[in-house]
């Protein structure tokens, strides 16, 4: 076998099995922190870079979203890291402070200015100074779906793929957060109040065991108030496009 076809089978199993997912991470360490360093121009500093943490979530995001069909596994996770850190910019430069935005930076030799490096949605080398929330928020929200018996492989694979079914989902969720009382009662049995929902949300109840996962990760995260976690979600969901079963 050679070394191509053993990471598909490697990803493959690692899509379904966490401890096999976090040993495929640990052995591609090597690739994600040079991954990191084409955007910051440097090695990473762990606990100090964001960048190096929202690479770790885009590379397993990547193997929960490979299929063979989309190239090799490596080639596609670069592709998906490179979209998550531009995506992590263009939010920065939303939030960045102005005084920070006049700052001088070297590029090509010349002297350039933050802003508009920014300017550009191409734009993958700018740092960011900002702490580790995203990689304590991941592993916060872990710990919480783990109290409900959830893994991050179990959300993916269970996200709605059909637009009605993606849809009978979001009347459920928007049920389920119009009403306290059922969030509270889902964190108190950590079982989802099917009947109450099926009926406010006008939702089949086999629709809604179909895809229970995914709905008691979402509500998780918004009754928490996981919001990078929660557009994650949202990502996996819009890119999912196979057929329901």
């Amino acid at each position: 076998m050679n070394a191509g076809h053993e990471l598909v089978e490697q990803v493959y199993a690692a899509k379904t099995d966490t401890e096999a997912a976090d040993s495929l991470i640990r052995r591609y360490m090597g690739f994600i922190r040079a991954e990191t360093a084409k955007y910051i121009h440097r090695a990473p500093v762990e606990g100090q870079d964001e960048e190096l943490s929202i690479v770790l979530l885009a590379f397993y995001e990547a193997i929960l979203g490979y299929e063979k069909n989309r190239g090799a596994f490596l080639s596609y996770a670069s592709r998906g890291i490179r979209s998550r850190i531009i995506d992590y910019y263009r939010k920065e430069k939303k939030h960045a402070k102005v005084t920070s935005l006049h700052e001088p930076v070297q590029d090509d030799g010349n002297e350039t200015w933050k802003i508009n490096q920014l300017e550009n949605p191409e734009n993958e080398i700018e740092k960011s100074h900002h702490t580790s929330a995203t990689r304590d928020e991941i592993q916060e929200y872990e710990k919480k779906l783990q109290e409900f018996g959830i893994s991050f492989s179990d959300v993916a694979d269970n996200c709605p793929r059909q637009e009605r079914t993606l849809q009978a989902c979001r009347r459920v969720l928007s049920a389920a957060r119009e009403n306290p009382g059922l969030l509270d009662e889902l964190l108190r049995t950590k079982k989802l109040p099917m009947a109450a929902l099926s009926e406010i949300s006008k939702t089949d109840k086999k629709t809604m065991e179909r895809h229970r996962k995914y709905l008691v990760a979402v509500l998780l995260a918004f009754t928490n108030g996981y919001e990078i976690i929660r557009g994650h979600l949202y990502h996996l969901t819009g890119n999912r496009e196979n057929s329901d079963t």
